[in-house]
Formats: C-alpha cells, sequence, structure tokens
C-alpha cells in the first residue's frame, strides 16, 4: 500500500511537492450515476424542463467543474488541463425500484507531473449536482452516487483499471 504523502513532519496537511517529477500524458476517466424517474428523463428529452437543456448546462458544468477542481479540493494542484470531456449514457428502463439513470462519464487530460483523477471525479459529481439542480422542481426523489474512477493511465503508478467490482466494494455489500 503506498505511504501517504499528505502530511508534513509535524503531523499536518500539506500539498505534496511533485517539482521533482517527470511531465507525462495523463488520462483519467471517472464516472456518476443519476437515478430519476422515466418521467423526468423524458422531460429532459422534450425539452421541457424549466430551467433550459439539461444535458447541455451540465456537460458544461462538468468542464467547469473539472477546471476548478484545486479551489474545491484543498492539496490538488492547478493543472494546465488539456482536455475535458463529458459524456452522458441514458438507461430509459426502470429498475425495481421505478427509477431509469443517466450515467455521467468524463476523461480529462493533461501532460505534466501529476494525474486528473480528482478532476475527473469533481466533473461527473458537479455534472450530477447540476442535473439535480436542474430537475428538482419535477423530480425531487432523484439521487446520485456511484462516482468512481474508471480507469487511468500516465505517471509512475502507470495504468489503473477498475475490476467490476472491487475487492473493497464486495465486502461493504456482502456486510449489508
Amino acid at each position: 500500500m503506498a505511504e501517504l504523502t499528505h502530511f508534513n513532519d509535524a503531523g499536518r496537511a500539506r500539498m505534496v511537492d511533485v517539482s521533482h517529477k517527470p511531465s507525462t500524458e495523463r488520462t483519467a476517466v471517472a464516472q456518476a450515476r443519476v437515478a430519476l424517474l422515466p418521467s423526468t428523463l423524458e422531460k429532459i428529452h422534450q425539452g421541457t424542463i424549466a430551467k433550459g437543456d439539461v444535458l447541455a448546462v451540465a456537460q458544461v458544468a462538468g468542464v467547469m467543474g473539472a477546471k476548478r477542481t484545486p479551489d474545491l479540493v484543498p492539496m490538488c494542484h492547478p493543472l494546465m488541463i488539456s482536455s475535458v470531456n463529458i459524456e452522458f449514457i441514458e438507461d430509459p428502463h426502470p429498475d425495481a425500484s421505478g427509477y431509469c439513470s443517466i450515467t455521467i462519464q468524463a476523461t480529462v487530460k493533461t501532460t505534466g507531473p501529476t494525474g486528473v483523477e480528482m478532476e475527473a471525479m469533481t466533473a461527473v459529481s458537479v455534472a450530477a449536482l447540476t442535473i439535480y439542480d436542474m430537475c428538482k422542481a419535477v423530480d425531487k426523489g432523484m439521487s446520485f452516487g456511484d462516482i468512481y474512477l474508471v480507469s487511468k493511465s500516465g505517471g509512475k503508478s502507470g495504468i489503473y483499471t477498475r475490476t467490476p467490482l472491487e475487492p473493497l466494494e464486495k465486502e461493504l455489500r456482502a456486510s449489508s
């Protein structure tokens, strides 16, 4: 297991010094899932949500969220992000609870000494919050979650791809 590096000799929080690390191409993909009523998804498709084009606004919000990550997460480095792409994957089929879903996926890229995992996770979180904000007048029961890193590449640790069900997640589900 990696050593925690965000503490100084006095045990206080610090931003990690990355000045000695080489710049490499780095990519991170994260996703989140929004659960909503089928009627809400239909209103999004019809363009009848009063606040406007929900997915277009959520897409812009996700990009802005990625760019503002160091303003929200104290130990994140300000980065020169090369690109942010936000995609929406809709599942219009209701689950057992009657909700359908929109999965938000963000791909963030940079070339630098540190990765963009937090930027990708912030992007999907802000996009999910925006969908909720824009649709709450018609569906206060919406929820979002399942926010996680799908994959990352670049840097010393190389490539990471999340397995379908990580061991810790299996343990948590088994104990609930």
